[in-house]
């Protein structure tokens, strides 16, 4: 790795990764060269000046301490050698104090070492002064994506009543606002990341905790930061320290570990059980989803660990969910057949009650309700039950795939090469404006129009519906993969993987598993009155109770017709 002090306001200007890349396909020659080298923490030029890391500010209570901005003036520096090299800040204000601060790198770890020192050589005055910390200012964004906003600013607490870690993130709040986190206190860790990396830090000894709060704060470029046509945003999170101010002739310190590396859970939860919250927060987006996708995630990891390519592993996955929701969709696919023959055999009587009742909606719907309920022609309900069980599973997997460690510059065959990013075949340099967005065709992605052949294929296979409503639903699906074409095709190429195998897979149960293994259409003969599939039971009573209320109606009408005649009776008598 690679840092980059400098002693105007004792800061971290740039840190880049070594073990990280921004550019894949790279020879080992050339992952030598710093320039390649992933970019964690990189400066920022505002109004202000530019931005750096690691920076202790004053606040009210510390100013009498160090009249001049701790992170603007010059201070004393030194190199330090040995185990764990580093270096050393000093300053010393005139007022009585000397501030130290010292940083050392943990081989062997993603880890730094964070000193903080306030030495009393002259000052009457004692007791708690209050600080502020940046330690991130800032991170860059991995990926310009709409479906992961980044970087994100977070601060993760310990709530003592539920037993667990909670944790606040925000994007930037408006360029110059401040705003305080919503976590409970003890702080644990204050950070900034972006999807696939993180720096956080947080305090070695906490029974004597000097966190006592954390901000977060948009980041405002003097002038606008635009990389592949997306104008970056950035953010920066600051933790409030208590230190305090020792007798005449005391040094009193802090020590501090900040986290920075990637996100990869191996390493990141390895570091600090409360970073688990951090990735956990990431699945959140589809927070009903996120068991799902955690577990996906672990089946992912096995049929890796078995085949070593994270793209087989997806295929495999894909097949897998199939052949367990296999039984759900041959039972849903034999009842919707029976229900579709069933149609055909109604539909001549339910064309004879449109002619007949072509003036009356009211008696043409409720002679419609009436043969379909003599005949028991009810559509299965459970035909919707496999699109049901199989979205939580979609979505599961599309916010595990959004921020997947283990995808990032994963190749998988040919010019795929990073299952984390769009597969980009070739590079078309346009975009299209359109109603409410803007279509970004600066790439060709090939997987994401296959995917869009592949469904619409799917569907064409399917048997057409005999109900008038159902035929219309299924043409409205028709269009449903050219949407799904405009919102993923930016998306990440792991998903259009698994969506196109879960199509081809499709097409050969619809070609190849159906004409081996025809569906039984044939009507079960206790069935023949009382309807199919598994929510049959539910049908009959619905039916029931229609045909009570038509009970109801027909009697109600009776009574109406008869008060109308013996009205019109005593009208007569009158005259």
């Amino acid at each position: 790795n690679r840092a980059n002090f400098s002693n105007r306001g004792a800061r971290l200007v740039e840190l880049d990764l070594g073990d990280y890349y921004t550019v894949v396909g790279l020879s080992e020659a050339e992952k030598r060269e710093q320039r390649y080298w992933l970019p964690l923490l990189e400066p920022v030029e505002t109004l202000d000046g530019p931005t750096g890391s690691l920076l202790l500010k004053t606040l009210p209570s510390s100013r009498g301490e160090a009249p001049e901005d701790l992170d603007t003036v010059l201070w004393q520096m030194e190199k330090l050698n040995g185990a764990e090299p580093g270096v050393r800040f000093t300053y010393g204000p005139g007022t009585g104090v000397v501030f130290s601060k010292e940083i050392r790198a943990v081989p062997g770890s993603w880890q730094l070492r964070v000193r903080l020192g306030i030495e009393n050589r002259s000052r009457t005055e004692t007791g708690r002064r209050d600080f502020l910390f940046r330690p991130a200012g800032c991170v860059p964004p991995e990926l310009a994506e709409r479906f992961y906003p980044e970087p994100q600013a977070a601060a993760v607490g310990w709530d003592e009543d539920d037993d667990e870690y909670t944790i606040d993130k925000q994007d930037a709040p408006g360029a110059g606002a401040r705003e305080a986190f919503d976590v409970p206190l003890p702080l644990i860790s204050v950070g900034v990341h972006n999807k696939y990396f993180a720096l956080f830090v947080r305090e070695i000894e906490r029974a004597q905790s000097s966190f006592v709060g954390a901000t977060h704060q948009a980041i405002e470029p003097a002038e606008p930061v635009v990389v592949e046509g997306t104008k970056h945003s950035f953010v920066a999170a600051d933790v409030v320290l208590a230190l305090h101010v020792p007798a005449q002739g005391q040094t009193s310190t802090k020590e501090y570990i900040v986290y920075a590396g990637p996100k990869a859970p191996a390493a990141f939860v390895s570091d600090h059980e409360s970073h688990a919250a951090v990735l956990d927060e990431d699945l959140s987006g589809f927070a009903i989803f996120s068991s799902i996708g955690k577990l996906l995630l672990r089946v992912l990891g096995f049929f890796h660990g078995l085949v070593g390519n994270w793209g087989v592993a997806i295929i495999l996955l894909t097949v897998c969910v199939r052949a367990v929701l296999f039984p759900l969709n041959r039972r849903s696919q034999t009842s919707m057949a029976r229900y579709q023959k069933k149609m055909k055999r109604v539909q001549p009587r339910i064309d004879e009650a449109k002619k007949r009742y072509a003036s009356d909606p009211q008696k043409l719907r409720e002679a419609q309700a009436k043969i379909m309920q003599e005949e028991g022609a009810f559509p299965p309900l459970g035909g919707c039950l496999p699109i049901f069980v199989q979205l939580p599973i979609f979505f599961g997997l599309f916010a595990a795939l959004r921020t997947s460690f283990d995808l990032r510059q994963a190749p998988f065959a040919g010019w795929i090469n990073d299952l984390s990013r769009p597969d980009r075949l070739m590079e078309l340099g346009m975009e299209i404006p359109l109603l409410i967005t803007t279509l970004d065709l600066r790439y060709l992605n090939l997987l994401p129009l296959l995917m869009v052949v592949l469904w619409i294929g799917q569907q064409a296979g399917m048997p057409k519906p005999a109900d008038e409503q159902a035929a219309r639903m299924q043409k409205m699906m028709m269009f449903m993969p050219i949407i799904f074409c405009f919102l993923l095709y930016n998306y990440a190429a792991g998903l259009s993987l698994y969506m196109i195998t879960g199509s081809a897979l499709g097409i050969i149960e619809q070609r190849v598993i159906k004409k081996v293994w025809p569906i039984d259409d044939t009507e079960p003969e206790n069935a023949k009155r009382k309807g199919c599939g598994p929510f049959s039971g539910m049908m009959e009573n619905l039916a029931e109770k229609q045909k009570e209320q038509l009970k109801r109606m027909e009697e109600m009408k009776r009574l109406q017709e008869a008060q109308r005649g013996r009205t019109n009776k005593g009208r007569k008598k009158r005259r």
